[in-house]
């Protein structure tokens, strides 16, 4: 089977991530993967990891993108792929040009994968327009289903994203001096226990809640981590977070360690993780991989990473908004020995065999091989 991947491009996020760990895992199957973008910092490790990678810019919110419809038909007929898979909207629509003049008989299936909680347009729409949708929770497919049900040819079908097992487990050990070089960073974290909210700086995911979650239980055992950097333009929501954590008196009660490439570690160094957003999100990455390394996470009963808790960890359910209860909540898990299971559905493995099934279904509907 050959599978074609379309997305803007690969720097960096969850969506490019997904492309690799997928494109990775056909290769491990012993399938051919292609991978279509405008390019980025992560070919190098995509065609390290067996796949070729088609340079092309399918990337741009311009009428003028109109012009890469045949060249990428062209590149279609030239590759023959089994599988063409889109993950993005300007992708999405050129990709859906250059298929539909294709004979159909002969032509690619088609698969879009949902990861986001559209805007609801005519322009989002072409995510529900593939021969079959996947989305990445129920929160999606409920909100496909609700926005976008004339567009969609069947049911979209649920494959959660997945957390790599040998990247994020019970087992993870950080390396020699690692604790050591962050409390000299980050003096405050020393002979403490650690409170655990990772996402980048932004109003809707919860900091401000956090903060103040840190101000009502007001225990000098306890040290507020915020994990995650602002975008260049929402600096000054970091510089408002800051001066607020002053306010509420967490001077010496919180870190703000910036955007971290180890991660994992921090989830594995900490008694409690906490996911906030006050707004739905299609999912809960944060839940899952805190949950893979067996730290207990609380969160707010709403949207993708609710999803993620009641399966791993429903212990660590609080309702939407409600500080009160989340105070009580890191109060009754600060003295449990109870721990997150994670569940099979959301690892990567899991993840990439089902997607490779779906194709495998698709194929055997026209007749083709996998």
């Amino acid at each position: 089977m050959k599978v074609m991947q379309l997305l803007p491009a690969l720097n960096s996020g969850g969506v490019e991530r997904g492309t690799l760990d997928l494109a990775r895992a056909l290769v491990a199957a012993g399938h051919e993967s292609v991978v279509v973008s405008s390019g980025g910092r992560m070919v190098e490790q995509l065609e390290i990891e067996g796949s070729r990678h088609l340079a092309l810019p399918i990337h741009r919110k311009s009428l003028l993108s109109l012009r890469q419809v045949r060249p990428l038909r062209e590149l279609i007929l030239r590759e023959q792929p089994d599988i063409l898979h889109v993950r993005s909207r300007v992708p999405a629509w050129l990709t859906y040009f250059a298929w539909k003049k294709l004979p159909a008989r002969t032509r690619p299936r088609l698969v879009s994968t949902a990861h986001g909680l559209y805007s609801i347009n005519r322009y989002s729409a072409i995510m529900a327009s593939s021969e079959q949708v996947i989305a990445i929770s129920e929160c999606v497919r409920d909100y496909l289903t609700s926005n976008y049900h004339r567009y969609l040819q069947r049911p979209p079908e649920i494959i959660y994203r997945g957390v790599d097992t040998a990247e994020f487990s019970p087992e993870l050990t950080p390396p020699r001096g690692w604790r050591e070089s962050v409390e000299a960073e980050f003096p405050g974290l020393r002979d403490r226990r650690w409170l655990l909210l990772p996402g980048r700086l932004t109003r809707w995911k919860g900091q401000e809640d956090f903060l103040q979650l840190l101000a009502d239980l007001d225990r000098d055992d306890l040290h507020g981590v915020v994990l995650g950097g602002a975008e260049a333009n929402k600096q000054h929501y970091a510089e408002e977070l800051r001066q607020r954590a002053l306010e509420l008196g967490l001077g010496e009660r919180v870190s703000f360690v910036g955007q971290r490439s180890d991660i994992r570690y921090w989830y594995s160094a900490s008694t409690l993780v906490y996911n906030l957003s006050k707004r739905p999100e299609p999912f809960g990455r944060t839940v899952i991989e805190a949950a893979a390394i067996g730290t207990p996470v609380i969160g707010y009963d709403v949207g993708g990473p609710a999803e993620s808790l009641k399966a791993c960890f429903p212990e660590g359910l609080v309702p939407d908004g409600d500080i009160q209860q989340l105070k009580e909540k890191t109060l009754e898990l600060l003295q449990s020995d109870a721990r997150p299971v994670l569940q099979s559905e959301f690892t990567l493995q899991t993840q990439a065999e089902r997607t490779i099934a779906l194709y495998a279904r698709l194929l055997a509907e026209k007749g083709g091989t996998a």
